[in-house]
């Protein structure tokens, strides 16, 4: 009984380290692009989509690695069937650009927050031009004017 449950056991941890070392056909598709429509392949419905889904389906069962395929579909299709840039060469610009760009804003936008921060609470009276004397004055004769 107990040997039983022991196998029952083994069984159970074992299935998903033996699933783990075969590709997903569902992330392989959401990996390549139609090179006819530029939908990922998931989405797409365009013919040679189908053929493409049947060539990794395929591929899956002759025991190919997920990275095998990838790369025979960029021999076969080029770089631009891939969904996402590849992380090297030119194509590094296209993870840098962005995130380059979006860390600039920030800073661009904290520095922006500190001066607006740092300046003064209300508008500056404005300067009257007059001499201070005629400027008291004409505050003197006001203030007599409101009584």
């Amino acid at each position: 009984m107990r040997a039983v449950a022991l196998v029952v056991t083994a069984l159970v941890l074992a299935a998903p380290a033996l699933a783990a070392g075969r590709p997903n056909v569902a992330a392989i598709e959401t990996k390549l692009v139609c090179p006819v429509c530029h939908e990922t392949l998931d989405q797409s419905t365009a013919p040679v989509a189908q053929e493409m889904k049947s060539l990794i389906r395929k591929r899956i069962a002759q025991g190919w690695t997920e990275q095998q395929i990838l790369d025979e579909m960029v021999r076969n299709f080029g770089p631009g069937v891939l969904s996402t840039p590849a992380k090297h060469g030119f194509d590094l610009l296209a993870w840098v650009l962005p995130l380059g760009g979006a860390l600039a804003g920030v800073i661009v936008l904290g520095l922006g927050a500190r001066h607006w921060s740092r300046a003064p609470a209300g508008p500056a009276p404005p300067d009257s031009g007059l001499d201070p004397e005629i400027e008291r004055r004409i505050d003197e004769e006001l203030e007599r004017f409101d009584d």
